[in-house]
């Protein structure tokens, strides 16, 4: 599968992003995050791992972004559509870009109104102090959820990413029955499904999270440990791998040896409640509603202590929106979304059971192999 976009891509959502600009009247969107600057540019390096440097990229009201970055960026950065690529030597401990990007705020937006993404799932990446500095001289405001809005939408490149990503994680989770068993630990079978999920193509495993216990585990979220595998318990594996900067994510649960008929039971009520999810997923239903779906099969308890039964999916692992009572988002073509129902067993234990769909025009597309049962690992 190809890399990367073509020039179109990046054409169109910037186009889409000046289109909700001016309906806001925004003379310019300042991003500063990885995703949201990968987005506009195609960007892609893992150097944001490190926090040294600030990196921005502005949407003026017409015209191509304008990247404003450290020198080190800039080679890579010349790779991508971007031409007006500005830098600085950085770090700069007294002046860190941000009077380069005042500068260039001022020749594009003049005194206008200037964006900055500010809901649920925002950050800004820059120090507070130069925030304040750029505040001064700058009329900043809310991007009135014009970058949610984008990058809720995804296009079929980035479905094409997404579901190739989702393909590679399921070669890597059919390969967990020929190297897990009894007297594991959870860090060994950790070291192989990542080298499984690398062999079949991921570009790395960012994510993956691991259950291990009779009849279930406590959470979702726990890192691998030295817990040992025993006969009978269940093995719950979840994975955020990425292909050419897009997530799956979704996972799978075995038992090692026959499980417990209870376990079986409440996944079997689990797989019940994904298909249930899958039938609310269509334009016009909200989140709450394939919520309210897959809760009815569940039920709640200790199983709604992870918060919600899915979100959306793609340049980073959870997206919005979230599978909630409260969440209201209608749901639209072009959604990617994870399915994510849990559900009490014994013990203050859970089982949970994740897949990712897309939101077609009549409904929901399968992106994750359904799993249709519990897979038993001798």
């Amino acid at each position: 599968m190809e890399r990367g976009f073509g020039q179109a891509e990046f054409a169109t959502r910037t186009k889409r992003a000046q289109a909700l600009m001016a309906k806001h009247d925004i003379s310019a969107l300042l991003l500063t995050t990885e995703p949201d600057v990968r987005y506009f540019t195609g960007f892609l390096t893992q150097f944001w791992q490190s926090p040294t440097r600030p990196w921005f990229v502005i949407i003026p009201a017409s015209g191509k972004p304008i990247a404003v970055i450290p020198a080190i960026g800039q080679a890579l950065m010349n790779a991508t559509w971007i031409d007006d690529i500005r830098t600085w030597a950085s770090p700069d401990l007294m002046d860190d870009g941000v009077t380069l990007l005042g500068d260039t705020l001022t020749e594009i937006a003049g005194q206008g109104r200037i964006a900055v993404p500010d809901g649920h799932e925002s950050h800004i990446r820059m120090p507070y102090a130069d925030v304040k500095k750029l505040a001064t001289h700058h009329s900043l405001t809310s991007d009135m959820g014009i970058m949610r809005a984008l990058r809720m939408v995804k296009s079929e490149a980035e479905i094409d990413k997404i579901r190739h990503a989702c393909t590679i994680a399921g070669t890597a989770f059919d390969a967990v029955k020929s190297f897990a068993h009894v007297g594991m630990t959870q860090s060994q079978i950790n070291r192989q499904f990542q080298s499984a999920c690398l062999d079949a193509g991921a570009d790395n495993v960012p994510y993956v999270a691991m259950g291990l216990g009779p009849c279930g585990y406590f959470d979702v979220i726990s890192p691998a440990g030295d817990i040992t595998a025993q006969t009978g318990d269940i093995l719950m594996l979840d994975t955020g791998l990425m292909w050419d900067g897009y997530f799956c994510d979704y996972d799978r649960n075995f038992s090692f040896g026959t499980p417990d008929p209870r376990a079986v039971s409440a996944y079997d009520r689990l797989i019940d409640a994904a298909r249930a999810g899958l039938d609310a997923a269509r334009p016009g239903a909200a989140a709450a509603d394939l919520f309210h779906a897959m809760a009815k099969i569940t039920g709640a308890g200790k199983a709604m202590e992870a918060g919600r039964f899915g979100h959306g999916l793609g340049t980073q692992l959870t997206e919005w929106p979230s599978f909630i009572p409260t969440d209201h988002t209608e749901i639209t073509e072009g959604m990617v979304l994870t399915l994510e129902p849990s559900i009490e067993t014994i013990d203050g234990r859970i089982l949970v059971h994740e897949e990712n769909i897309v939101i077609r025009a009549n409904g929901a597309e399968k992106l994750s192999p359904f799993a249709t049962e519990l897979v038993v690992i001798p």
